[in-house]
């Protein structure tokens, strides 16, 4: 029998609600996060009391500046995007096709760094800053098909009123998609957004099986099928080396200058990212299982 949430899941479980724009009402935040509503308008107060939420004239709620405030914190103290440079660089060098770096930002996935590849065709569509719904494009999919399964669908639901603007894509395909690449060890994006481009993509982990980012390699869908082994190879190399560097910076003092060291030199082997069970919150690619924890800081933080 579950355990019941404590006070402080359930007031996490607030903020993660608020993450999601559409989620601006007492109503709306008891409704995602299965509180009663007198219970939810009980930690909206607390929270907006102690700036981790705003309340503005006509009741509707938003992320507060004390978590932006921790955001800029964690974001000094462990920034993937440097962690990740040189892989995406060794990606271009070695394969000549964009590569890619994607984390997630209020309930979607977003290009935080990229290096252009140096084939004639490349991927001009993807720049820094490009947002698309969690599930749409390679790195995109491979951050949502690594996260627990509760917190997966969840977000899938907020993907599918999403979708109008990708007239191919379903919640039904998008889930076959998520099967595959949990059968693979990696996701496969090819045609879905633009005729004959594609991505192949593999999530970073960290040390307890948590998405953090995904690392992808954008191209003609004729180049990444032709070397989708290799790349799946590569891929995985390159993003355990990044979530070890992540770990090691975020779980000791002085710990990041080693670990931008460590991001900058050759490439360990490591399995393939183990799937999450349906009833369990995932596995780190070592197998490690997880302990119950809240996402709430990672679903909300920018």
């Amino acid at each position: 029998m579950a355990s019941r949430p404590s006070p402080v899941q359930r007031a996490l479980s607030v903020l993660r609600a608020l993450s999601d724009p559409e989620v601006r009402r007492m109503s709306d935040v008891a409704r995602a996060t299965g509180l009663d509503p007198a219970t939810a308008s009980r930690l909206l107060d607390m929270l907006v009391q102690e700036g981790f939420a705003t309340r503005d004239d006509r009741r509707r709620y938003g992320i507060g500046p004390e978590i932006f405030q921790l955001a800029d914190v964690a974001q000094r103290r462990v920034d993937l995007r440097q962690l990740a440079r040189p892989a995406l660089q060794r990606l271009v060098e070695a394969f000549e096709d964009t590569a890619v770096l994607t984390e997630a930002s209020h309930g979607e996935a977003v290009c935080s760094d990229l290096e252009p590849g140096t084939h004639p065709v490349h991927a001009h569509y993807v720049t820094v800053g490009t947002r698309r719904p969690l599930g749409v494009g390679a790195g995109s999919l491979a951050v949502l098909a690594w996260l627990p399964a509760v917190e997966r669908a969840r977000r899938l639901q907020q993907t599918a009123r999403k979708l109008v603007n990708y007239p191919r894509l379903t919640v039904a395909a998008i889930d076959g998609e998520i099967d595959a690449a949990h059968a693979r060890g990696h996701v496969m994006f090819l045609d879905w957004v633009i005729d004959g481009m594609g991505g192949i993509a593999v999530p970073i982990l960290d040390h307890e099986g948590h998405p953090i980012g995904a690392l992808s390699v954008a191209g003609l869908s004729t180049r990444l099928r032709a070397r989708e082994a290799t790349l799946a190879r590569r891929l995985r190399q390159e993003a355990s080396q990044i979530a070890t560097a992540w770990t090691r910076a975020s779980t000791g003092p002085g710990a990041g200058t080693s670990a931008r060291t460590l991001a900058s030199a050759g490439e360990p082997q490591c399995a393939s990212p183990r799937a999450p069970g349906p009833r369990s919150n995932g596995a780190s690619a070592s197998g490690i299982s997880t302990s119950k924890r809240s996402t709430a800081l990672a679903s909300a933080l920018p």
